[in-house]
C-alpha cells in the first residue's frame, strides 16, 4: 500500500544537519549517488513497510519473484519463469540461481519461510495479510489455527509453487509488493523484525552499509548480484524533513535529484540554469480527503460526507493551488489503471445543496457542529497550502469553522491504520495496475486494509464479483466502474487531483529510470562529473 500525502515521496530528497554529508567535492565521493529521504525509514524491514518513502530505499536491498519493468509490465525479478495452470489457481515458479548479500543462494524454502513469516501473529505485519490473503491457508495461518500456510510449497530447491484460493487476475501484481519480498532467515533467527542494517540481508542490487538514524542512510553495491551490477560507488540518503534545505543542497550540487513542491516551480522555471533539469512524471495515483466516521461522529452520516464534498471546488485549488501541474480527479481511479474514466459519477461543486444536506442532516447551522480537524502530514508543503485551501472553502462555502493540524508520518500511519484518522488528506499509489487495488482493497467490508470504517453491501457485491471474474475484461472493468461511482456517491474519500511529480535531475545523472511506481532500482545510473562540475 504505497500511501502518501499529497507530494510523491518517492522523489523527495532532503539535506542534513548542518555540516553533516555535505562535502560535495571531497576525495573518492565523484561516483556517490545522493538522493535524500523525507524523513527517516518507518522501518528496515520489507514485511513491515506501508509508505512509498521507506519502500523506495528497501526496494534497492529487496526483490520479489517478479516486478515492474520500465514500461509497466510485469516481468521476472527472483523467478526465471513460471506457469499457471489451467484453472488460474496455481502458480508454479523456477528460481534464479540468485544470491543472498551473506553469499548464499536463494531457495525455494526462503520465500515460503519469510511468507509465513510475515503472515504470522507474531510478527503482525500491517500489510501481509493484504496482499498475501488470496493464498491458500494465508487467512488460516494468520489467525493462528494452522501450523504452516499449505498454499505455499518448496517443491526443490528451485521451484517454488503458490496455490491461491480463486482466480486472480491481479495476483501476479500483488507479488511486486514488499510482503512477498525474501529475505535472509539466518539474518534473523528469531523471525522477528528487522531493526538494524546488519539484518538487512537480501538479493537486490545494493547492500546495507549504515544507518545513522535522523541523519543517513548509506548502500553499497552487491558486488555479486544477479543482474545488472551497480555503476555507482555507493548510495547516500540524507534525512532531512525541510523542502527549503532540499532545494538549497540541490542547488549547491550536494544532491543529484530532487522532487519539488509546486510553489516552488516557477523559480525554478525562471532560472536559466536549471530551467532544463525540470522532468514531469505521471503517477497511478490520487490525492483525496478522507472522511471517516470513526475519527468524526457526524461522517457517519452519508448527507454530511456528501455535503463536504459539494463544498469543495477542485478545479480551484488544483488552478491556484497546485498551478495546473496536476489533473482535477473526477474518479478514484488515476489514468494509469484500466477501467479509468473521465467522466464517472462523482459529486459536483454545489455549495447550495450542500447547506440543504447539511440542514436534513441535522445541522442547519454548521457553525455548531463538532469541531472538526483536517489532519495532514508534517513538513510537507504541497499538502499545507491545499489543506488550507480546504479549510478556506470549508469557511466561506459551508460556514464550518474547521482547522487543521499536522501529525508525524509514522504516528499518521499508525492512526490510519487504527481506522482512528477522521478527516484527513492523504494520498494512494498504485501497487499494481489493477482497480481491485483502489476499490475492493480500500473501500470493500471485507478487505483488511478498509481504515475509514465505510461499508455498502452493493459496493462489496460488485467488488467480489469482479475480483475472481474470469471471463472479458471489459465486463469485468464494468463491475468496478459501478462500485466506484457508489463509492463516489456516497463520499468516504473526495478524490481531489491526480499525482503529477516534479522532479529536478542534475546533467550528470544518467540512467535514472522511471516507470507508474516511480524511480526504478539505481543499478544503471552513472555519474558523469564532466557534465556537471560544480
Amino acid at each position: 500500500m504505497r500511501t502518501l500525502i499529497a507530494l510523491a515521496a518517492v522523489v523527495l530528497v532532503a539535506g542534513c544537519g548542518p555540516g553533516k554529508f555535505s562535502e560535495r567535492a571531497s576525495a573518492g565521493k565523484e561516483h556517490v549517488l545522493r538522493y535524500a529521504l523525507a524523513t527517516s525509514p518507518v522501518t528496515l524491514d520489507p514485511g513491515k513497510v506501508q509508505d512509498v518513502d521507506t519502500h523506495d530505499l528497501l526496494r534497492q536491498v529487496f526483490e520479489g519473484l517478479v516486478d515492474w519493468s520500465e514500461d509497466n509490465q510485469l516481468v521476472p525479478e527472483l523467478a526465471e519463469s513460471w506457469e499457471v495452470s489451467e484453472d488460474g489457481k496455481t502458480y508454479t515458479f523456477t528460481l534464479k540461481p540468485a544470491k543472498f548479500h551473506n553469499g548464499r543462494t536463494i531457495a525455494a524454502g526462503d520465500f515460503k519461510w519469510t511468507m509465513e513469516r510475515n503472515l504470522s501473529p507474531a510478527y503482525n505485519s500491517p500489510t501481509a495479510q493484504t496482499y498475501l490473503d488470496d493464498i491458500v491457508g494465508a487467512k488460516e495461518f494468520a489467525e493462528g489455527k494452522t501450523k504452516e500456510v499449505s498454499g505455499i510449497r518448496a517443491l526443490d530447491d528451485r521451484t517454488l509453487q503458490i496455490e491461491i484460493e480463486e482466480p486472480r487476475a491481479y495476483f501476479l501484481g500483488k507479488l511486486t509488493y514488499p510482503p512477498a519480498q525474501v529475505v535472509a532467515k539466518e539474518a534473523i533467527p528469531d523471525g522477528g523484525e528487522i531493526k538494524a542494517i546488519e539484518q538487512m540481508v537480501g538479493t537486490g542490487p545494493f547492500k546495507g552499509d549504515s544507518f545513522v538514524p535522523d541523519q543517513i542512510v548509506r548502500l553499497l553495491p552487491f558486488e555479486d548480484y544477479h543482474g545488472e551490477k551497480a555503476k555507482v560507488t555507493a548510495l547516500e540518503r540524507p534525512i532531512i524533513k525541510d523542502s527549503a534545505t532540499r532545494v538549497n543542497k540541490y542547488r549547491s550540487g550536494e544532491l543529484e535529484w530532487i522532487g519539488l513542491d509546486r510553489q516552488e516551480l516557477p523559480t525554478f522555471e525562471r532560472d536559466p540554469e536549471f530551467k532544463d533539469q525540470i522532468q514531469f512524471v505521471n503517477r497511478p495515483a490520487t490525492v483525496y480527503l478522507g472522511m471517516n466516521p470513526g475519527g468524526y461522529e457526524p461522517f457517519a452520516d452519508r448527507d454530511v460526507r456528501r455535503a463536504i464534498g459539494m463544498a469543495v471546488d477542485k478545479e480551484k485549488i488544483v488552478k491556484d493551488v497546485m498551478r495546473g501541474v496536476v489533473q482535477v480527479a473526477e474518479g478514484i481511479l488515476p489514468p494509469a489503471v484500466p477501467g479509468y474514466r473521465d467522466n464517472p459519477e462523482s459529486l459536483p461543486f454545489d455549495p447550495a445543496e450542500a447547506k440543504r444536506l447539511l440542514a436534513r442532516a441535522g445541522y442547519p447551522d454548521p457553525s455548531r457542529m463538532p469541531e472538526l480537524i483536517l489532519t495532514i502530514r508534517e513538513q510537507t508543503p504541497d499538502t499545507r497550502i491545499v489543506g488550507e485551501a480546504l479549510i478556506t472553502q470549508l469557511r466561506e462555502n459551508l460556514g464550518i469553522p474547521a482547522k487543521m493540524q499536522t501529525l508525524e508520518w509514522k504516528t499518521m500511519l499508525e492512526r490510519r491504520n487504527k481506522k482512528q484518522l477522521g478527516f484527513f488528506v492523504m494520498s494512494w499509489h498504485a501497487d499494481y495496475l489493477d482497480p481491485q487495488n483502489f476499490l475492493s482493497l480500500l473501500f470493500a467490508g471485507y478487505s483488511p486494509h478498509n481504515s475509514l470504517n465505510y461499508a455498502n453491501p452493493e459496493v462489496d457485491a460488485l467488488c467480489r464479483s469482479a475480483d475472481s471474474f474470469a471471463g472479458p475484461v471489459d465486463e469485468r472493468m464494468r463491475l468496478y466502474q459501478r462500485a466506484e461511482d457508489r463509492i463516489l456517491q456516497d463520499a468516504p474519500w473526495v478524490p481531489l487531483y491526480y499525482v503529477r511529480d516534479v522532479v529536478l535531475i542534475r546533467p550528470r545523472v544518467e540512467g535514472l529510470r522511471f516507470n507508474g511506481f516511480g524511480a526504478m532500482t539505481m543499478e544503471s545510473v552513472t555519474l558523469d562529473p564532466s557534465r556537471d562540475p560544480r
